[in-house]
């Protein structure tokens, strides 16, 4: 049983939340029952052993016991996810507002770092469609866009830039998720420092801060497009009072989602606006504390001129041999930033330059790799990629210990067949690249994402 020490006032407070329950709270907190739950990458299909499944979200699924995930070939190669199973409710709100997905929408995810809730908006998407994952923090950017490769699609362009930034793409976004940052208290179970940190007075901070982020994005919405509001705190003025906020200061509806009662979300209404919002308590479902609700934005925010008609001009006999590492490359809007040659969904040209105009881009779509002479020298987000044409490069399958092996960027023991550049794969899902040489192999695999520890567990 663990013994956590609840901050003063904290369950005071928590006590005239909606729905708060402190009994099946504090026993929740208090037990040493882990809950471990994973989202499958549906483009990546794989046999990963699963118990019961998320009920509000098809993909994701609960572990009966926790893994060594670094030790797992299948997470680096971005068959799943490791995500918390509350904030899988994200893709519930997705499908709930989009259920026919009839035409191409542009998606923004304003606070995407580590990169859980992109890659689950991404698994909903179609690649007509485009997700901007933005990070304000710009050490945090890395992380994100690592993910964002494991994940595979080459519809995805990745931003470092403040909210305030994105203020002259006005009516840009179909839908925007702002998943805020906030004092953390429906982290308590998994991160004690949460606790420490946690304070009336930092409450209120992040409240205003809250409030800066949602009316600097504002504008960027489109008419009748979507703001999706989440947290990971209990508090009120974190949550119903924003939506209150939001319903006052601009033109702005709720919009109520079904929920099943089997599911033990509790459902809200802010004081003012009588808006919807939904609340996840440990001890009622499994999974750590979260806050979403969702509202559509009524009116129309003046409109940009976004037309872009730069044209790069490329060289075609380089172009036509970067194609033939590509699946359709008739689908892709094939670019070059400075050496290196870059990948994305025709659909998003205009998209990318426009945003290419007002933004700090950090990834386009997938980079292909670099020309020396007629050979390409592939990139590891290629490899990742589900643009790959396999066809066109050597597959070499690796044991689960050779695959290790790989992913630390050691010595790998196996009989080389065939040479020049390998995709290193494992039950079928591509790591990254390797040299074979008559003579040995050269390990390819990035050294900033290499796995560090030596404990290994099988």
């Amino acid at each position: 049983m663990i013994n956590h020490a609840f901050p003063d006032k904290f369950l005071e407070n928590l006590a005239t939340e909606p729905g708060f329950d402190k009994h099946s709270f504090v026993n929740a907190h208090e037990s040493d029952t882990q809950i471990t739950s994973v989202r499958l990458n549906p483009f990546k299909p794989s046999n990963i052993k699963t118990d019961s499944q998320v009920p509000w979200c098809p993909n994701g699924f609960y572990l009966n016991s926790r893994p060594s995930f670094t030790f797992d070939p299948l997470f680096h190669a971005g068959a799943y996810y490791v995500q918390e199973a509350s904030s899988m409710f994200i893709h519930h709100i997705l499908y709930s507002i989009r259920p026919d997905k009839a035409d191409p929408i542009k998606v923004l995810d304003l606070c995407a770092a580590p990169g859980g809730k992109s890659t689950l908006l991404n698994s909903a998407l179609e690649p007509t469609d485009l997700l901007v994952a933005n990070e304000i923090i710009k050490t945090r950017v890395p992380v994100l866009t690592d993910n964002l490769n494991r994940w595979g699609t080459s519809n995805t362009i990745v931003t470092n830039n403040d909210p305030r930034d994105f203020a002259p793409l006005r009516n840009f976004f179909d839908i925007v998720l702002v998943d805020a940052p906030c004092s953390g208290s429906g982290m308590f179970r998994k991160d004690t420092e949460a606790m420490n940190e946690w304070s009336e007075a930092n409450v209120e901070l992040c409240h205003q801060r809250q409030e800066r982020i949602l009316a600097d994005i504002y504008p960027a919405i489109a008419e009748d497009g979507y703001l999706i509001y989440s947290t990971c705190s209990y508090s009120h003025q974190e949550n119903e009072d924003i939506l209150d906020w939001l319903c006052q200061t601009f033109d702005m509806e709720s919009i109520r989602m079904p929920i099943s009662s089997d599911w033990g979300i509790v459902e809200s209404e802010s004081p003012m606006a009588k808006a919807w919002g939904y609340r996840f308590y440990p001890g009622k479902v499994m999974g750590e504390g979260l806050f979403a609700a969702c509202l559509r934005k009524r009116e129309n925010s003046g409109q940009s001129n976004y037309k872009n008609n730069s044209q790069q001009k490329l060289p075609a006999k380089e172009i036509d041999i970067v194609k033939t590492y590509i699946n359709e490359p008739d689908d892709l809007y094939l670019l070059k930033v400075n050496d290196d040659w870059l990948g994305i969904n025709r659909e998003h040209k205009e998209s990318l330059n426009t945003l290419h105009r007002h933004l700090y881009i950090k990834k386009s779509g997938v980079r292909i790799g670099k020309l020396a002479g007629r050979d390409l020298i592939p990139d590891h987000e290629l490899a990742l990629s589900l643009m790959i044409n396999k066809d066109a490069v050597l597959s070499t399958e690796l044991s689960k210990e050779q695959a290790i092996q790989y992913l630390r960027r050691d010595n790998i023991d196996i009989e080389i067949i065939g040479k020049g550049w390998s995709l290193m794969a494992y039950e079928g899902h591509a790591l990254g690249w390797a040299k074979l040489l008559p003579n040995r192999i050269n390990n390819y695999y990035p050294k900033e994402i290499r796995i560090f520890s030596q404990k290994q567990e099988y």
